[in-house]
């Protein structure tokens, strides 16, 4: 079985770590042959590099480029793909004439969110009609984005994302972490996310700096870069900079996570809908609490009262809220993390998602499975 890869990079993000991970199991299927095309020279995934996995460089001057319709032309005409299985809305575009002509399988794999309401005429919405008639199967990381792209039941499919616990061995020592980020607190309270206009780090901070205002005993991390990262260190005042840390991006966030008493992430569910976010995976992975932003495909990962709480997007009282409730209730914070860590193990495993790729790709070529 041969399966093209179509992304548009493999920089630091969603997709992108799904799709490595996915790499990571199929590794075990000997009759399965992957080839990459990324229309991006920005790779920050060095797992496929360092891998026996041919990356077919399709590289665009600007975001739609026509030159890629024949570029991936003349790449499937070559490499004769039995799927080509596209990462995202841009690659699906490219991607569903190119199979067509050629006749070869698509798998359309654009939803990775799951938007609260989809805008008629939105770059989501438009991309979704003009490739869904034309794709053999459309996969979701979460049912809730299937609902929110009212994809076609007769062929859609929900596959969680999957975490390998491989990654947690090479974890570096909790005190090292907090010598190199100066943390001199007891407790920690994190979250990891991009700074932007999808992730609601404004309630965050301000959850933080209530909380600070009563106690001075918890450190409060904020992992990742981007637009709104400057105007957020803005916000935070002087007598707390000391108690809230700013790491910018981080390639080693697993160790970082490790030395978390709460994981939070917090989201604009008006400019985005969280599909299954690999920041709450590798929480729970690490036996963390967590309190996020109820919306989504979030609930689809954590169990409200068992693993964490859900909580109501933008709202800073109830966030600082259960930040002091887990911080008071040690027991409770310890108990959370332990059944977050085994619904991981049991749910989203990277053998399970792995196993439900392979059951699509035997499905759409009518081999047993």
């Amino acid at each position: 079985m041969r399966i093209l890869m179509f992304i548009d990079s493999l920089h630091s993000g969603g997709k992108e770590r799904r799709l490595v991970e996915l790499i990571k199991g199929l590794k075990d299927y000997s009759d399965i042959h992957c080839e990459f095309a990324i229309m991006s020279n920005d790779i920050h995934y060095k797992y496929v590099v360092k891998q026996d996995i041919r990356i077919h460089y399709l590289i665009r001057k600007w975001k739609k480029d026509p030159r890629i319709f024949f570029k991936l032309y003349k790449l499937c005409k070559e490499f004769k793909p039995d799927i080509i299985h596209s990462w995202g809305s841009m690659p699906s575009v490219y991607a569903f004439p190119i199979a067509k002509v050629l006749k070869i399988k698509f798998i359309n794999a654009m939803i990775s969110d799951a938007p609260l309401k989809l805008k008629v005429f939105s770059k989501a919405w438009t991309r979704s009609k003009i490739t869904f008639p034309f794709s053999d199967i459309i996969l979701s990381n979460s049912y809730a984005g299937l609902k929110s792209y009212n994809a076609p039941k007769n062929k859609s499919y929900c596959i969680h994302n999957g975490f390998d616990f491989e990654r947690l061995k090479k974890i570096e020592d909790e005190n090292n972490i907090k010598i190199k980020f100066g943390i001199k607190t007891e407790k920690v309270v994190g979250m990891v996310g991009a700074f932007a206009d999808r992730k609601d780090y404004k309630t965050y901070l301000l959850a933080a700096m209530k909380i600070l205002s009563k106690r001075n005993d918890v450190s409060f991390m904020a992992i990742g870069d981007g637009e709104n990262l400057e105007d957020c260190k803005k916000m935070v005042k002087k007598k707390y900079k000391d108690k809230i840390i700013f790491t910018g991006k981080q390639n080693d966030v697993e160790s970082i996570v490790k030395v978390f008493d709460i994981g939070v992430l917090a989201t604009n569910k008006e400019v985005h809908g969280e599909g299954i976010s690999n920041s709450i995976m590798e929480y729970m992975a690490l036996g963390k609490p967590v309190i996020v932003s109820s919306g989504g495909g979030t609930p689809e990962i954590v169990e409200h009262d068992k693993t964490g709480f859900l909580i109501t997007p933008k709202s800073i009282e109830e966030l600082a809220s259960k930040i002091e409730y887990l911080l008071e209730n040690e027991k409770v914070a310890v108990e959370m993390g332990e059944k977050g860590r085994e619904r991981i193990r049991q749910e989203f495993s990277l053998e399970k998602m792995t196993n439900s790729f392979v059951s699509s790709y035997k499905r759409l070529l009518n081999q047993r499975i």
